[in-house]
């Protein structure tokens, strides 16, 4: 990368409202609002706004790739894809949706007060009730085995298959959930300002601390040796290239700034992060040499909220706390 800015390469759309996720469906950006609109733009033509939830507001939203799941606080599932077609998936009359995932085959789980649903796609739903309110889920990188944090730890269940739940165990209220690309750990973040991971294989834990608040981003490298999070004034990049993964090491600070890390996303296929600040500012920064690129200035009252690349990374789109968002498209 150059020394030079890239906001000259920035178009920006217009939206009503925070943005609370944002993703690529195939060549077009979606942004799912805080005021149950999802806004669709391939970056050349004007956004198109559709209305999701028109009588409540998005709460959380997750991508599989080909469509956007949005959950709401009036108790609806609804999917999007990439022509613009709303679908209400699921529907809990009178309940908020904390928590939803979503995977390329189809099946999808979301999360109310202490229930998760677990929906294979096809109608078939099974229910698992956990100790406190599901914060986060994840999915598996392979199979159908679903990742829930709640207070005290994790639940990892197989909602086809008959038994009892697997338990990670740690104390304290767990919030995100992730699992490494090669399924061989679950990391957590936490209401304490900390990580919490366990290696699967023996359930060893791994305590990340040192954040000045809550991480509430995390992205994983193309080739899953580093977990980039936010938290701090600096993207925390956590190493996992090893058996042991981060246990004993030192993470890497990319993009030290003085302004809190609030967004984070690794290119897909090179060693290149995006960083959205709490100030409103947009970094790439490329691991080999630490280089930085501007992508966006600091603007005052406008939190960077959601960062996600295309499929073949010459793409970035944001999305911020005031209803600002652009995408960036890489000089070829």
């Amino acid at each position: 990368m150059s020394s030079n800015s890239l906001r000259d390469n920035v178009k920006p759309i217009t939206t009503s409202a925070h943005v609370v996720t944002a993703c690529w469906l195939q060549d077009k950006a979606a942004l799912a609002l805080a005021d149950g609109t999802i806004v669709l733009s391939n970056g050349i033509e004007d956004a198109h706004t559709l209305e999701a939830h028109p009588d409540g507001a998005v709460l959380v939203g997750h991508s599989d790739g080909s469509r956007l799941l949005t959950g709401g606080d009036d108790g609806r599932i609804v999917s999007c894809d990439t022509s613009g077609n709303i679908k209400e998936v699921a529907l809990k009359q009178g309940r908020w949706i904390d928590a939803v995932a979503a995977k390329a085959d189809g099946s999808f789980a979301y999360s109310s007060g202490k229930d998760v649903f677990a929906n294979d796609g096809k109608g078939k739903e099974k229910t698992l009730s956990v100790p406190s309110s599901a914060r986060g889920l994840a999915f598996a990188p392979k199979g159908h085995r679903l990742a829930i944090s709640h207070y005290n730890g994790v639940t990892l269940w197989f909602p086809n298959i008959e038994g009892t739940p697997d338990i990670l165990e740690w104390k304290g209220s767990h919030l995100d959930v992730v699992w490494s690309p090669d399924g061989r750990f679950v990391v957590t973040s936490m209401q304490e300002s900390a990580l919490h991971g366990w290696r699967l294989q023996d359930k060893n834990h791994m305590r990340m601390t040192g954040y000045p608040s809550k991480t509430r981003s995390f992205s994983w490298s193309s080739d899953g040796k580093w977990l980039a999070t936010s938290g701090a004034d600096a993207a925390i990049v956590w190493p996992f290239d090893s058996k042991d993964g981060p246990m004993g090491k030192q993470p890497r600070e990319c993009g030290v700034r003085p302004a809190r890390v609030s967004c984070v996303s690794f290119h897909p296929r090179a060693l290149v992060l995006a960083v959205g600040y709490e100030d409103g500012c947009i970094l790439l920064v490329r691991f080999t040499d630490a280089s930085e690129l501007l992508v966006r200035a600091e603007t005052k009252g406008s939190a960077v909220t959601a960062l996600a690349w295309d499929k073949l990374g010459m793409k970035l789109v944001y999305g911020c706390e005031d209803g600002q968002a652009g995408i960036l498209t890489l000089p070829s």
